[in-house]
């Protein structure tokens, strides 16, 4: 019997090593998540760590677990005037886009690997969605950023595609079960899936921000547990009633997200380092449940559907789904690359495991080793991808300032963040001599490295941000003052 006092030390320990990974990956440009399946293995029983762990079961349900409040997170920082600019990219996407990477992926392994149609669409299927974890993280890292609508079309995509590759996976582990039902069976509980989860997400996610501007609690800790249980309640609610939990939890964090409520910014917060160690944890498991040596056997198979995927599979199924959006080639091009596999894909390969499927044990060395793959040349290179299509954007640093704007219920103020650009009508102005609406009030200037307390007299500069607090119907004329859009400046 291992002592829990051992298995806190190995824990710490391993959480320690993960956050050191998270350091070197920034800095050398490589994805945290490999480091964390890396991890995981040089952990596990092959590894120098010899931890023993082979229980599939309890895996994905820890994967599940952790992708819910990964998805909350993810949705929570989803700004939905956003969303509404790439929304149908997006929903094509995640379902006529996952479909067709399905069927071609399918297609090529029971053509190379001489399985059954079904088989091969099984396969297929687990590794067709792209990773919400693996986008977010690389995404919203300090290497990566992106022009235009690309970032958040691929940020929704891998927020909304896994539904589709569930739903998918699990369909063909019954057809491959039952080799006499008919697929068209699979559609109407595709449907349900959709429907009950969009509309118990909807509704839960608006019922958690009136509880949490109503229930006016004691202690500000238990508005964090509060929003725990609400994400826990989506994603049970929604599978209870044969919806898709992961959809429910994603679209309820996006309500959430941009509705008006007490403590915002510090559940912001806390769900951003909880979603981080959902991630650590989730790899880690990942990387303790898969075998080193199983990998090799597989390898060549598993480079030959790597390759078809990232370079064919992906590539025809981003561009026939956005055959009718307004984008350019170099913009479709750069979606087409970023179609990270991570967690998703080896959490539903443990599905096809439970289940007792014939081979298995083969589908999940091959999808791991296509992730290892996938994320070790997709997810280095998405910087250099970006500069050579002519689509990477100044990565500008999120200053961090000495006060933060915490609004009261219901309140009609807010405050944001704005940058003096060049050319600015504002810069070189005294703040005392800008025409700002009555309800504006600049709160904070940042300089370079510095930060100022405004007055009157102080002199705007290009290159300021300002902290400026102000009636939220003023805030888009404020605006238009600073980026020089309004003659009134």
């Amino acid at each position: 019997m291992i002592s829990i006092e051992l298995i806190l030390l190995v824990t710490a320990v391993l959480l320690l090593l993960a956050i050191l990974a998270s350091k070197v990956s920034w800095r050398l440009g490589v994805p945290t998540l490999l480091l964390f399946l890396i991890l995981g293995m040089l952990a596990g029983s092959e590894g120098p760590g010899g931890i023993p762990f082979d229980n599939a079961r309890q895996a994905q349900a820890l994967g599940v677990i952790a992708l819910a409040f990964i998805l909350f997170a993810g949705g929570l920082e989803t700004d939905r005037a956003t969303v509404r600019s790439v929304l149908w990219k997006a929903l094509s996407l995640s379902s006529l886009g996952v479909l067709l990477t399905a069927l071609a992926v399918g297609g090529f392994a029971a053509l190379v690997m001489q399985l059954s149609w079904t088989q091969g669409m099984l396969l297929g299927s687990i590794v067709a969605s792209t990773d919400a974890a693996a986008v977010f993280s690389i995404l919203r890292s300090r290497n990566v950023s992106l022009k235009g609508r690309v970032k958040p079309l691929l940020e929704l995509e891998s927020g909304s595609n896994d539904p589709m590759a569930v739903f998918l996976t699990l369909g063909f582990i019954e057809l491959v079960k039952n080799p006499g039902q008919p697929v068209y069976t699979l559609v109407p509980i595709f449907v349900l899936q959709m429907a009950v989860g969009g509309a118990v997400g909807y509704a839960l996610g608006k019922l958690t921000v009136l509880v949490i501007n109503r229930i006016k609690l004691e202690a500000e800790g238990l508005y964090f547990v509060l929003t725990i249980s609400a994400v826990c309640l989506t994603y049970g609610a929604s599978a209870l009633l044969k919806g898709n939990g992961f959809l429910a939890v994603y679209l309820a964090g996006i309500v959430i997200g941009n509705s008006d409520f007490i403590h915002k910014r510090s559940l912001l917060r806390f769900h951003d380092g909880l979603a981080w160690l959902m991630q650590i944890a989730m790899f880690l498991t990942l990387g303790l449940l898969v075998f080193p040596s199983h990998l090799l056997p597989v390898a060549k198979n598993g480079l030959l559907l790597a390759g078809f995927l990232m370079f064919v599979a992906r590539p025809v199924a981003v561009f026939l789904s956005l055959l009718f959006a307004r984008m350019r080639f170099r913009q479709k091009a750069l979606v087409a690359w970023v179609g990270l596999r991570g967690a998703v894909p080896i959490i539903l390969a443990t599905f096809p495991l439970l289940a007792g499927v014939e081979k298995a044990e083969l589908y999940f060395n091959l999808v791991f080793f296509i992730v290892l793959t996938s994320v070790l040349l997709q997810g280095t290179s998405i910087p250099f991808v970006a500069r050579l299509l002519g689509l990477e954007a100044p990565f500008a640093p999120k200053r961090r300032y000495p006060l933060e704007f915490v609004p009261a219920q219901k309140t009609s103020s807010d405050m944001v963040e704005l940058t003096v650009p060049r050319g600015s009508p504002v810069a070189g102005k005294q703040i005392v001599d800008l025409r700002w609406p009555k309800s504006a009030l600049v709160v904070l200037i940042g300089r370079q490295d510095d930060f100022l307390a405004p007055r009157g007299a102080t002199v705007l500069q290009e290159g300021d941000t300002m902290l400026v607090l102000a009636d939220k119907r003023e805030i888009p004329a404020v605006q238009r003052l600073v980026e020089g859009n309004d003659q009134a400046g």
